[in-house]
């Protein structure tokens, strides 16, 4: 008999930094969790992002096991990156904090590419310039 799903979280952490603290021990311990059993593979499989932050899926069985997936890098933060700014606009439709060429896009997309909605890279990189958009970011055209 298959395993029943029984929670789906998802989590923002550090790459190579997980620990048994927040938000990884708190998060796994409300579900029964050994901390251990994700902490360890998690900060070996995402060494090449340390210290930047990465989002994780888990999903949770019945039976106290789980099953997570590593999907990179926030596309905000690759922005943020790329612009060198630290945060986005608080009035996006009236403070622009920077501009974001096209060649930039079609680089975070294809970062992206495998986690995204989009059938192809055209898809993809208005999906880029719509996150782009809600942070103050101008995007050429």
């Amino acid at each position: 008999m298959a395993k029943q799903v029984i929670g789906n979280l998802k989590l923002r952490i550090p790459g190579g930094r997980a620990t048994a603290g927040p938000p990884v021990g708190s998060t796994l311990g409300q579900w029964g969790l050994n901390m251990m059993d994700f902490i360890n593979p998690f900060n070996e499989a995402t060494k090449e992002f340390q210290g930047k932050d990465v989002i994780v899926h888990l999903q949770v069985y019945d039976d106290r096991t789980f099953d997570w997936t590593c999907l990179g890098r926030p596309v905000d933060d690759l922005i943020r990156e790329k612009l060198k700014i630290d945060k986005g606009s608080g009035k996006p439709n009236i403070d622009k904090v920077g501009k974001l060429s096209q060649a930039d896009l079609e680089e975070i997309a294809n970062i992206k590419m495998a986690q995204l909605n989009a059938i192809d890279l055209d898809g993809a990189k208005k999906i880029i310039a719509g996150t782009a958009r809600s942070m103050g970011v101008e995007v050429e055209q």
